[in-house]
C-alpha cells in the first residue's frame, strides 16, 4: 500500500503546514487547522491546466467581447447577479441549512429550462424521487431537465461533457470528492480540488455553474476561505429559518456590483420575489407607541424602509441588560453612551432592548439616528408621529453626518405616504428639487430629541 502522510491546512485561508499550530502564519487565526492524510505516491491533487495562448499578449491586440448574460426569470436573482448570469461563470451560493439555497436553484432551472434552455442539476444529497417531489411542489415543468444523483467527480465531469448543458447545478459541493484525493469528501483538499474542476470546465466549455456551498456555525462557507477567492461570484442567503423573509446578498461578482440585495418569501410554492419591501416590512407597523420608528437604508441603489423598535425599562439585575437583534450590539451601546454623555439620558439603570422588525440584519451607519430616536421615545414614554421617517450617522460628539442617496430615500418615503422626515442639515442642504415632503434638517442629537 501507498504510504499515506498527514499534512495540516488552514480552513480560513488554505495554508498548507507539516505540522499543527494553535495560530496560521498566513492569515493570523487561531485554531483553524485540520488534519488530513494524503497517499504520497498516488495523484497529486488540483486542476487541469486551461487552455491559453502559446505567448502572451499585448493588452491593445486583446478584442473585447460583451458578455452575454442568461436572464433566470427571477428579477431578484438577476438583481444581485448584475442582470443574469453569465456564460462560463462559477457561482457559489452559501446559506443556512433548510434557508432555501435548493429550492431557490432549482426554481432557476425551471424557468431556464422552460425558456428552452438545457439544463443539468447534479445532485449528491437527494434522491431524483426527492427532487421530483420539490420540483412538482415548485410548479409545473413545461420542458425536460436533466437530473442525476452522483457523488464521484469524474462521473459528474463526463456527464457534463456528455449532456453539454448551458446551466448545471452542484448541489452540495461538500458532498462531492475525487478518487485522486484520499481524504474523505468534504475535506479542505476535496472541496478545492472539486471547486478547481468545476472551474475548468466552465471556462472551457462556456457553461455557467452554481455550485451550493455548505456554512460553519461561524457563518462561512465550509472548507477553506480560498473557495471563495476561486469562484466568480458569491451569493449569501441571510434570515432565520423560523422567519418568513430571506435576503440573498452578493460578497463577491466580477461582473457585477456587491451592493445589491434580493429579498424573497418563503411559501409553500417556493421562494416568492418581494418587489416593495418597503411596504412590506412595514405591514403590521403599530401606530402611536412609543419606541418605534422607520428608517431609511440604501442596499445598493434600493432605498428599504424599515422600523427599528426599542424597550428601555428600569432594570431589576445588578448590571443592565443590552440586546440587539438585527443591528450591530456595539453599535447600540455607543450611541446609547453618546445619549447618556452628550444628552444627559441616565440610560446606566435601564435595560435596553433594540429590535429590527421583519427578521433583515442592517448595518449601515445611516439608521444611528434612527436607533437614537426610537431609545429616546421609549424612555421618554412618548410617540413619534406615524408618517415620519428618519436617517442620519451620528458621531461621539453627538453630531448628526450627511449620508449619501438622500433624495433616493426621499422619494422612497414619499411614495409610502410619509409626511414628515428627519434628516442631517446636511443632506437638506444638497437637495436641488425642493420634495413634497416636509424636511426637518438637524446637525446634533439634541436638536433631533427636542422634537420628540
Amino acid at each position: 500500500m501507498a504510504k499515506q502522510k498527514t499534512v495540516y491546512f488552514c480552513k480560513e485561508c488554505g495554508h498548507e503546514s507539516s505540522k499543527w499550530m494553535g495560530q496560521c502564519p498566513a492569515c493570523k487565526q487561531w485554531n483553524t487547522f485540520v488534519e488530513e492524510k494524503i497517499a504520497s505516491s498516488g495523484k497529486q491533487g488540483g486542476a487541469k491546466p486551461l487552455k491559453t495562448s502559446a505567448s502572451p499578449m499585448n493588452i491593445s491586440e486583446v478584442v473585447m467581447e460583451s458578455e452575454e448574460r442568461i436572464p433566470t426569470g427571477i428579477g431578484e436573482l438577476d438583481r444581485v447577479l448584475g442582470g443574469g448570469i453569465v456564460k462560463g461563470s462559477l457561482s457559489l451560493v452559501g446559506g443556512d441549512p433548510g434557508i432555501g439555497k435548493s429550492t431557490l436553484l432549482l426554481q432557476v432551472c425551471r424557468n431556464m429550462a422552460n425558456a428552452g434552455r438545457k439544463v443539468l442539476y447534479i445532485s449528491g444529497e437527494e434522491s431524483m424521487h426527492q427532487i421530483k417531489m420539490r420540483a412538482e411542489r415548485l410548479g409545473t415543468f413545461e420542458k425536460e431537465m436533466l437530473l442525476f444523483c452522483e457523488t464521484d467527480l469524474d462521473a459528474i465531469c463526463q456527464a457534463i461533457l456528455k449532456s453539454k448543458p448551458e446551466f448545471v447545478v452542484i448541489d452540495s459541493i461538500q458532498t462531492m470528492y475525487s478518487e485522486e484525493l484520499s481524504s474523505a469528501a468534504g475535506s479542505v483538499s476535496q472541496v478545492r480540488e472539486v471547486t478547481a474542476q468545476m472551474m475548468r470546465i466552465a471556462k472551457e466549455e462556456n457553461i455557467a455553474v452554481f455550485i451550493v456551498g455548505h456554512v460553519t456555525k461561524e457563518g462561512v462557507v465550509a472548507g477553506p476561505r480560498t473557495l471563495e477567492h476561486m469562484v466568480d461570484t458569491v451569493l449569501y442567503f441571510e434570515g432565520e429559518r423560523e422567519a418568513a423573509y430571506r435576503i440573498l446578498r452578493g460578497v463577491k461578482n466580477r461582473f457585477g456590483s456587491t451592493n445589491e440585495i434580493g429579498v424573497f418569501e418563503m411559501s409553500g410554492n417556493g421562494l416568492l420575489e418581494v418587489e416593495n419591501p418597503s411596504k412590506t416590512m412595514l405591514n403590521g407597523r403599530p401606530l402611536d407607541a412609543s419606541g418605534s420608528v422607520v428608517v431609511c437604508s440604501m442596499e445598493g441603489t434600493r432605498p428599504i424602509l424599515i422600523e427599528i423598535q426599542a424597550l428601555i425599562s428600569p432594570t431589576s439585575f445588578q448590571m443592565p441588560r443590552r440586546t440587539a437583534v438585527g443591528i450591530d450590539y456595539n453599535r447600540v451601546n455607543l450611541l446609547m453612551a453618546v445619549l447618556e454623555k452628550r444628552v444627559g439620558l441616565a440610560l446606566g439603570g435601564c435595560d435596553a432592548y433594540v429590535n429590527l422588525a421583519g427578521g433583515m440584519r442592517l448595518g449601515e451607519p445611516a439608521i444611528d439616528l434612527g436607533i437614537i430616536m426610537a431609545i429616546a421615545s421609549s424612555y421618554k414614554n412618548t410617540a413619534l408621529p406615524e408618517d415620519t421617517i428618519i436617517f442620519g450617522e451620528v458621531g461621539l460628539v453627538g453630531e448628526v453626518r450627511a449620508v449619501s442617496g438622500g433624495e433616493s430615500r426621499i422619494k422612497e418615503a414619499e411614495k409610502l405616504g410619509f409626511k414628515r422626515c428627519i434628516l442631517p442639515k446636511a443632506n437638506v442642504d444638497a437637495i436641488k428639487k425642493k420634495p413634497k415632503i416636509h424636511l426637518i434638517g438637524v446637525s446634533n442629537v439634541r436638536e433631533a430629541l427636542d422634537l420628540i
